[in-house]
């Protein structure tokens, strides 16, 4: 009997030890990550290649590089506006959206004039950034990579995912937010 109970003893002693931690039935290096990051690195290089050539073809414009990593030139220049958008105005702008082959994929009117709040809505980055550059009455015609077009999804309609877009935009209506003007 005391056997018994030295024997139940020990063996309650030996499962008190904790809750078991679980492990990870397989192990992930992060090679994936690494991957699909060297593959859409390759993708941006093959992009901004065709880009650089649609730029040198085109020499009857002037193309600006902008720092978030897009190329433009204007069609209509306002030199006697001095005001460029900041956050938290509001502006109408039109604009249309195409394949850098210039395959229509929505035209303005599809698109409509657009009413947008600087840095407070959502739309694809490019435009995004692109509408910061304008001033009131000005056109340009902007080179979108898919990063900063509508990326790695499209925009579940007419627009694949990784698709570089060719868009000329149109800044109508700036109105102009309290907070701008300190």
């Amino acid at each position: 009997m005391r056997l018994v109970l030295v024997f139940l003893l020990a063996i309650l002693l030996v499962n008190c030890d904790g809750p078991e931690p679980r492990r990870p039935v397989e192990v992930k290096s992060g090679s994936y990550y690494k991957e699909s990051i060297e593959r859409n690195k390759e993708l941006l290089a093959v992009e901004e290649k065709l880009i650089q050539e649609i730029i040198q073809k085109d020499t009857a414009n002037e193309y600006l590089s902008s720092p978030n990593g897009f190329w433009y030139y204007f069609e209509t220049k306002n030199d006697t506006a001095t005001y460029l958008p900041q956050t938290g105005d509001q502006v109408l702008f039109s604009y249309n959206l195409m394949t850098l082959d210039n395959d229509t994929i929505y035209t303005a009117e599809e698109i409509g004039t657009t009413s947008y709040v600087i840095d407070k809505q959502q739309l694809f980055p490019g435009i995004q950034n692109a509408i910061k550059l304008l001033k009131i009455s000005e056109k340009a015609s902007f080179l979108f990579p898919s990063p900063q077009a509508y990326g790695y999804q499209g925009d579940n309609n007419k627009i694949e995912p990784k698709t570089p877009l060719k868009s000329s935009v149109e800044l109508h209506t700036i109105i102009i937010d309290n907070d701008s003007l300190n």
